[in-house]
């Protein structure tokens, strides 16, 4: 299946057995009916956390398997293979995990932690607003300090997992003054009066996870809630965060890119042009050369990163970042091959590798647009080199 023979763990294997079967059976047959109903895999997810694959990451005081990322990203990659939206709705959820399980106290751990672990309840992260996207640090949305509560106030929009996690992690400015030391995070529950939900967007791609809106106006939280015990975290839980889950998004491209690199040589074999197939054309031979090695090279790139965090490396931002720029861009080049390679078919929605293309975008947009990705990995340069 691979180019290479990765010295995974014989978990590691099983795990990647076990994703695999899901994705055939549980997921592939119901791929094109989610994407044009555009309708949130709630079974799917059901029986995602059965599996305990809502418990990688997480340790196993906390209900978790105590695995590391490299498993997130097998599962992740697995997932994507079949279907980017499903992978989409489940990886969303330790993104909105992942600044609990880093800068949460040992009494949020524990209240939030098991019920994630055991997949009974999603999270979503709530960063992104109307003028803060790559900008991180342009959040508007409010909260401020009444008593033993935080009174939030403000909108969020383009949040994965909006309207159907129960838990929310939200960023939002506790002091204005500070500027990114003022930025804090808290953990919003469904259900809290005051907090509710908006629009529902139509998407281009990934169409089976939902992307929403999330408003609060005079919603009420418990000081206990406020991320890490105390205000200043937000911006700082965010971009570890990110170093987290960005190889993640680079595990959803090259399972994107794996899809449809498949479709894309099976149809090789049964379509025939002049008397015989096309994979015996030089020129489509080539394609598929190019566009495997490039899935390989990406796969070594985002089990690299993995390891390094795994490893417990500190300085991942950099490796982080070049291996969702890296992956995604291989995701977009390959699945837009594919399609070239089914020809006419292959941009007729009754073959499922357009599909592929229209999830792979995103890859190179959300968690950072690539371009974010390249002053991050440029600037690690530059200050390495500064002497």
């Amino acid at each position: 299946m691979f180019l290479v023979d990765y010295p995974l763990t014989e978990e590691q294997k099983m795990l990647r057995e076990l994703c695999r079967q899901i994705a055939e059976e549980k997921i592939r047959p119901f791929s094109r009916e989610l994407d044009e109903k555009e309708e949130f895999p709630s079974e799917i997810i059901k029986t995602l956390g059965k599996s305990d694959l809502f418990s990688l990451c997480i340790p196993q005081n906390y209900g978790g398997m105590g695995s590391g990322l490299m498993d997130l990203c097998i599962a992740t990659e697995e997932i994507s293979r079949v279907d980017g939206g499903v992978a989409t709705s489940y990886a969303a959820s330790f993104l909105g995990m992942f600044p609990i399980l880093l800068f949460g106290t040992e009494e949020q751990k524990k209240k939030y932690l098991p019920d994630i672990a055991s997949g009974k309840k999603l999270t979503a992260f709530a960063l992104t607003e109307p003028e803060a996207g790559s900008d991180a640090s342009a959040v508007k949305t409010t909260a401020r300090k009444e008593g033993d509560y935080y009174i939030l106030n403000g909108t969020k929009h383009f949040i994965t997992n909006g309207g159907d996690a129960e838990i929310y992690t939200v960023i939002a400015v506790t002091n204005k003054d500070k500027g990114p030391r003022g930025i804090s995070g808290f953990i919003v529950e469904k259900g809290t009066q005051g907090f509710s939900f908006g629009k529902k967007e139509e998407k281009l791609g990934i169409r089976a996870s939902s992307t929403g809106e999330l408003i609060f106006n005079e919603v009420k939280v418990s000081k206990d809630n406020i991320l890490g015990g105390k205000e200043g975290l937000g911006f700082i839980a965010t971009m570890k965060t990110f170093d987290q889950s960005r190889p993640g998004v680079a595990a959803q491209a090259v399972g994107i890119a794996q899809g449809a690199l498949e479709l894309a040589t099976r149809y090789s074999h049964q379509r025939v042009q002049f008397g015989k197939s096309i994979s015996s054309f030089q020129g489509i031979q080539w394609m598929l050369a190019d566009m495997a090695t490039k899935v390989e090279a990406a796969r070594s790139l985002v089990y690299s990163v993995a390891s390094m965090v795994d490893r417990g490396k500190k300085d991942v931002g950099a490796a982080s970042a070049a291996a969702k720029l890296f992956a995604s861009e291989v995701a977009m080049e390959v699945t837009t091959n594919a399609v070239q390679i089914y020809g006419g078919y292959g941009y007729m929605r009754d073959y499922p590798v357009e599909k592929f293309m229209r999830d792979a975008k995103i890859t190179q947009i959300y968690e950072g647009t690539n371009q974010i990705q390249k002053s991050i990995v440029a600037l690690n340069l530059i200050k390495k080199y500064a002497k």
